[in-house]
């Protein structure tokens, strides 16, 4: 990922760990010359990602220190596996660490749930896409590792594409409306997306014409027969409460994106841990 993406998130982690006086503690028990080799080392099996913005973190305390990454980002790791090596300075390496492996472990945890999705629904044409539901200030990092872990992404943020979606159609006052204010607002890049509830609404927004549809909550059935009206005029994306559990389903169906939020909001972290060789 581009540094110039990353380094600010990362400088902002720092300071909110190091505040006004830095690591009083290593300040104080470790003399200032003192030297170490550290490894991280992951403590269950997964993904890792995030590698570039946590070793970036002990970069940014300490330029000099001799940091060796042993493995690429989208790397399935298993139990004990060392991921890099940092060697040098001792303080900045202990500094750095919570704000490292906070990054590494998050990171490391969305790209893992991703690729359980993607496995389970493995076979079918469909893609695991993430949403907005992200950690603020880390939407960048979260999205890299929903990549990382075999998933593609939404879009970014509410500038890049449109999303119609249940509150702005009651707005609107339908889903004719809402759509023909969106296409005469829209640039020619833009794509336009709609989320239908019910089966009528998706007719509705066919006739008027539309990029995607998003078909929210609907039934293993529903959506194949929604897949069916369709008939390939439009992307199709089921979204709503997926789990690893009921996916494979859903894209049996024949939807082209399976949208998650759990994979950003609800992921488990990757344990990751920093030991002194």
């Amino acid at each position: 990922m581009i540094r110039l993406l990353v380094e600010p998130i990362v400088r902002a982690a720092l300071l909110e760990d190091l505040g006004r006086a830095g690591d009083i503690t290593t300040d104080a028990i470790v003399p200032a010359g003192a030297t170490v080799a550290a490894v991280m080392a992951a403590r269950q099996p997964g993904i890792v990602a995030g590698l570039d913005a946590g070793l970036l973190a002990f970069e940014l305390l300490d330029p000099n220190l001799n940091i060796e990454r042993l493995c690429a980002d989208g790397s399935r790791v298993e139990r004990g596996q060392v991921v890099a090596r940092i060697t040098g300075n001792a303080r900045p390496v202990l500094a750095a660490e919570r704000t490292a492996l906070n990054l590494v472990c998050r990171l490391s945890g969305v790209a893992t749930a991703t690729r359980s999705l993607v496995d389970a629904i493995a076979g079918h044409k469909a893609r695991v896409v993430c949403t907005r539901k992200t950690t603020p200030g880390l939407r960048i990092l979260e999205k890299e590792a929903v990549r990382m872990g075999g998933g593609a992404n939404h879009r970014f943020g509410l500038d890049d594409a449109m999303l119609i979606k249940d509150n702005h159609i009651a707005l609107a006052g339908g889903v004719g409306a809402a759509l023909d204010r969106a296409r005469a607002h829209a640039g020619h890049l833009v794509k336009i997306e709609l989320e239908v509830d019910t089966l009528d609404q998706l007719a509705e927004a066919l006739e008027h014409g539309v990029d995607a549809v998003l078909l929210d909550n609907m039934d293993p059935a529903t959506l194949r027969r929604a897949v069916a009206m369709v008939a390939g005029r439009a992307v199709t994306e089921a979204s709503g409460r997926i789990t690893r559990e009921t996916a494979p389903d859903i894209a049996a169906t024949g939807v082209d994106l399976i949208s998650s939020g759990w994979i950003t909001h609800s992921a488990p972290i990757l344990d990751l841990g920093l030991d002194i060789a």
